[in-house]
């Protein structure tokens, strides 16, 4: 039983992960930028959720609704005025850009708030464990595995079976001649870009609990959006999610198993996976 419970945490722990690299694979996957700040969004969220609560007093539920809007519009605000552009800059620029202002924003953050862990108090209903057939669950890792689902099933099905998935295709893919047929390239990409901002935001108040919250927030986890975009591909939704649990669980499993080796796990799983698969798990057949 005690592997049925580390399952689920390994379950939830990469749903939190796929939340907050969803974003990532938003951007960069769809819009073709790398957006190395995508962790200040999620450490924005955090502490969004942290100042609502404990200056506004406002309930944790209501936390996730409001940390995606500010970030959301934050992210907004920040495409239309410094990452606009950079669209047609290189790779390494890109790169180069986006390092700076997540040590920015980690440098704002530790002035603003201190260096300091974060909490939250969860509400009663989501604190402790209940049993499943035997197997002890947390009541709040049950909430984010259900949330994050239908997160997922939302994004992948918005993404490929609507219209704004295949204008947003479109203008990715040459946004030329998307605007010679009526798309509002720029549009698109504002409202793509302040998505995948919010999914940071709200994925860095679901990992408060999880996680931890402090200033070095968007330095700690950066290379662990790399490995899920990395793993998962690009060019779907679905190879991130799998990507997201695979380390999740591997993580968890190696950190209780063999606590001496830590994060050594993800990066071997990593390799493998992309020895096995270079392009990803779900990555678009060459033609």
């Amino acid at each position: 039983m005690k592997l049925l419970t580390l399952l689920v945490d390994g379950i939830a722990y990469g749903m939190v992960l796929f939340v907050l690299a969803s974003g990532l694979s938003v951007t960069l996957g769809l819009m073709n930028v790398i957006n190395l700040a995508h962790g200040a969004f999620a450490m924005a969220g955090g502490y969004a959720a942290v100042v609502l609560m404990q200056k506004a007093g406002l309930p944790f539920i209501w936390t996730l609704p409001a940390a995606f809007v500010l970030t959301a519009l934050a992210g907004a605000v920040l495409e239309r005025l410094l990452y606009r552009p950079i669209y047609a800059k290189s790779h390494l620029d890109q790169v180069m850009f986006s390092i700076g202002l997540v040590f920015m924003a980690v440098a704002g953050i530790d002035y603003l708030m201190g260096s300091t862990q974060q909490f939250i108090q969860l509400p009663g209903w989501l604190q402790g464990r209940f049993d499943i057939a035997g197997v002890a669950v947390g009541r709040y890792r049950l909430f984010v595995i259900v949330l994050c689902g239908l997160l997922a099933f939302g994004l992948q099905w918005g993404f490929t079976r609507t219209r704004f998935g295949s204008r947003l295709r479109a203008a990715v893919d040459d946004a030329r001649v998307a605007r010679g047929l009526g798309i509002p390239v720029h549009a698109l990409f504002a409202f793509t870009f302040a998505l995948g901002s919010g999914l940071a935001g709200l994925g860095g108040v679901l990992g408060v609990e999880l996680l931890g919250l402090d200033p070095s927030f968007p330095l700690k986890f950066m290379i662990y959006f790399l490995v899920v975009v990395t793993v998962g591909g690009t060019s779907t939704i679905t190879g991130p999610f799998l990507a997201a649990m695979l380390l999740g669980i591997a993580d968890v499993a190696g950190k209780y198993f063999i606590p001496q080796v830590g994060a050594f796990i993800i990066y071997a799983l990593m390799v493998v996976l992309l020895l096995l698969r270079p392009d990803g798990l779900f990555a678009r057949q060459r033609t």
